[in-house]
């Protein structure tokens, strides 16, 4: 349930992003990208959990942190403007196995 609403929240974000051009210049949650970074590791203790390539050639990725349970999904366009996606709180790390095949999810 957590893998799907975490899921859902980066489609989410990647959607918001590919529908609006020039997103990245006017977000008020957007800054370059080592600055969000490291605000992120000050503030909330996170780090980068996972990375991947988004819409557009953007990077999308996971931060957390193992003592807190914060979490965070930022997307960086091609300028380095880093934009935050979503945030919340009681992350887990899953190491759930797929399916066997032929079988529904």
């Amino acid at each position: 349930m957590k893998q799907r609403m975490m899921i859902g929240a980066l489609g989410f974000g990647i959607l918001a992003l590919a529908a609006s051009t020039g997103f990245a210049q006017s977000a008020p949650n957007c800054a370059p990208r080592e600055a969000v970074v490291e605000r992120l590791a000050e503030k909330y203790g996170e780090a980068r959990q996972s990375i991947g390539l988004g819409a557009n050639n953007s990077v999308v990725e996971v931060f957390s942190s193992n003592e807190t349970g914060t979490w965070t999904i930022t997307v960086t366009v091609a300028s380095g403007t880093n934009c935050l996606v979503a945030s919340g709180q009681n992350f887990e790390t899953l190491a759930e196995a797929l399916p066997a095949k032929g079988n529904d999810a």
